[in-house]
Parts: structure tokens; C-alpha cells; sequence
């Protein structure tokens, strides 16, 4: 099979579980699809054009197939089953949330996702500016939570505990929460920060 920019990107995602970002370079993705490096600059141009086309292909078999809410589904059901799928996508990639993280997303990959968010969201009776607002609120909290999953580790003890009593116990209860209650949790407190700004209940 010849070498395209597709099978480029895909070995690039299973070698980031092996390896992890800080160990992905285009000498190794090279090195795995048997050929010299050079090769590679056909298809990405750096490493930065590589991650960019990593974040695309997370970001699109994410919300793949992901059409409007179906009749009786509201939107905030929708907003939040969305939401998950994304997480779930992103967390099924070693590093998933850094590779999205600030990455650029054009039109061909995030332009209908986006726009069926926005209707959404417009249908509901939000403005396109509250839409907007709203699902880019969104979009950061999911990449932010699972930054910190991804990132979590055991931490040491805490010798201020006594000190700072409130603080520790919080630390405690995130440390040994379960994630998806957590994620659950703050979603929904956004969701209905949303729908009091727009309803005022």
C-alpha cells in the first residue's frame, strides 16, 4: 500500500500509545511505516502540521455521523451526549487531550459539527452569539477535564492537611472520585448555567 497522508496520521495515533506525545516524532513514525523521514514531509509538513491532522481525525471519528437532536430530544440532552462522545474519543488516544489541546480545527473537520451545535442551540432559543459562546464553553471544558484525567497521578501526602483541612479533604475526594460522576457533574452545572442565562430558570 503507498504511502498517503491518512495512513501517515493513523500510524501516528497508535504509535502515540506506545510512546506518548513527548516521544512521538516523525523519525519514529517514519522508522514504523518503513521509510525515510523525508517521505513523510509530502503528507505534513512538520511536526506541528502532523498534530494538527492528528486533533482533525480524533476530532472527526468523535462527532462522526452526528446529526440534529431527533424529534423529542432537547438540547440539552443533545449538548451533553455530544459532549461525552468527545471525551470518550479523546480518551482513547494516550495524550488524546494534548493532541486537541489548541490545535487547529478548519472548517472541512470541525464546520459541521459546529454548525449543528449552533443550530441547536439557535432552535432553543439562544442568539448565535449565545450559541457560540455556549458551545465553545463546552468544547473547553471537555478538553480541559480530560487534560486532567490523562494527566492524574498519585499524589503524595499531604502534610498541611491539618493546616488546611477543607483543601485536603477536597483533594482527597478528586483524587478518588469517579471521573465519569465528576465530568457528569460539571457538565451539568454549565448546561444549567446555560439554560438560566437563556430561560432564567
Amino acid at each position: 500500500m503507498g504511502l498517503d497522508r491518512e495512513s501517515v496520521v493513523r500510524t501516528a495515533l497508535r504509535l502515540l500509545g506506545e510512546v506518548g506525545l513527548d516521544g512521538l516524532t516523525l523519525r519514529r513514525i517514519a522508522a514504523e511505516l518503513n521509510v525515510r523521514a523525508p517521505a513523510l514531509y509530502w503528507h505534513v509538513k512538520d511536526k506541528r502540521a502532523l498534530l494538527d491532522a492528528m486533533a482533525a481525525t480524533i476530532f472527526t471519528d468523535a462527532l462522526a455521523g452526528l446529526e440534529l437532536p431527533l424529534r423529542g430530544e432537547s438540547w440539552v440532552e443533545w449538548t451533553a451526549e455530544t459532549a461525552r462522545r468527545l471525551r470518550r474519543a479523546t480518551l482513547r488516544h494516550r495524550d488524546g487531550a494534548r493532541v486537541l489541546s489548541g490545535r487547529y480545527l478548519d472548517n472541512a473537520c470541525a464546520g459541521r459539527p459546529m454548525e449543528l451545535a449552533l443550530r441547536t442551540l439557535c432552535d432553543a432559543g439562544f442568539s448565535p452569539r449565545e450559541a457560540a459562546r455556549g458551545v465553545t464553553s463546552i468544547y473547553a471544558y471537555v478538553q480541559g477535564f480530560a487534560i486532567e484525567e490523562q494527566a492524574a497521578r498519585q499524589d503524595p501526602p499531604d502534610e498541611q492537611a491539618e493546616r488546611f483541612p477543607l483543601a485536603a479533604q477536597a483533594r482527597l475526594d478528586l483524587l478518588h472520585a469517579d471521573a465519569d460522576a465528576r465530568f457528569e457533574h460539571g457538565l451539568q452545572l454549565l448546561l444549567s448555567g446555560l439554560r438560566l442565562s437563556r430561560y432564567g430558570r
